[in-house]
This record gives C-alpha cells, structure tokens and sequence, in this order.
C-alpha cells in the first residue's frame, strides 16, 4: 500500500501543477479537507480559508486562486516523499514570482492521508513567518 499511496500522491503533484480543475478533482475525496495554518499569508493575500472542505473548495484553489498570487515560475523542489500505508509525507521547497513581482520561497511539509485511493486529508506546514515577509514585507505580530 505505500508505493501505491506514494505514486498516488506524486500524481497528485502533477494534477496540482497542470491548474486543470478535472485532473485536480480526480485525485480528491468529496469531503476532503485542507489545512493550512490559520493566518497563513497565501490565504490572507487571497481572502481564502486556511481551513478548506469539500473538493469543490479545494480545486477552486488550486486551479483558480493559486495563480493570482503565485503568478509565473512556480518550481517545486521535492526533498522527499515518505509513504507509510494511506499516509504520505512530502517534503519541498517552492519558489515562484509573486503577482506583484516580488520573489517566493519558502520550505513546505505536507501530510497526505488517503482513503480509498483517494487523498482525504491534506495537513500543511510551512515557515508562517518567512511568507508573510515575502508577500506582505513584514511577519504578522
């Protein structure tokens, strides 16, 4: 089950980077959830929930709100993915240019937890602080 939970979750990298709502949809439960940190920059500077249900909402972002505030050369770097039956942990490191020009980079974890072939659950972690600062110039007090 953990390289076929790893193969799902590489190929879900992969649905995310193409921003096409169908191929994003097809990797998501229907009562799938996203969490981020509460506050964290991206969904500040986009109005948007940390805190995402439902795959409607989930594909919304990522096909649609993500490129308004990462707008052009998003390279992810992949540092490791690490597969434990349904649950996969995926390390990285994202940089991108930033709507208004400004530079992105900032180091991610991502806990993916699946249920029947299906991702159910996405935790994510990443530097609060360091995002603020690159896309509002100072971190939140």
């Amino acid at each position: 089950m953990s390289q076929q939970s790893r193969t799902l979750v590489e190929s879900a990298w992969r649905a995310f980077a193409s921003h096409d709502a169908e191929r994003i949809a097809a990797v998501f439960a229907e009562d799938a959830e996203w969490l981020a940190p509460a506050g964290n920059a991206t969904a500040v500077a986009l109005g948007a929930p940390s805190h995402m249900v439902g795959r409607e909402a989930i594909v919304r972002f990522l096909a649609e709100d993500f490129r308004r505030l990462f707008a052009r050369d998003v390279t992810v770097t992949f540092r490791g993915f690490h597969a434990d039956g349904e649950r996969v942990v995926v390390e990285e490191t994202m940089t991108a240019t930033l709507a208004d020009g400004g530079q992105y980079a900032n180091d991610y974890c991502f806990v993916f937890e699946l249920r029947d072939g299906l991702i159910h659950r996405v935790r994510e972690y990443m530097d609060t602080a360091r995002a603020h600062r690159m896309i509002f110039g100072a971190a939140p007090r």
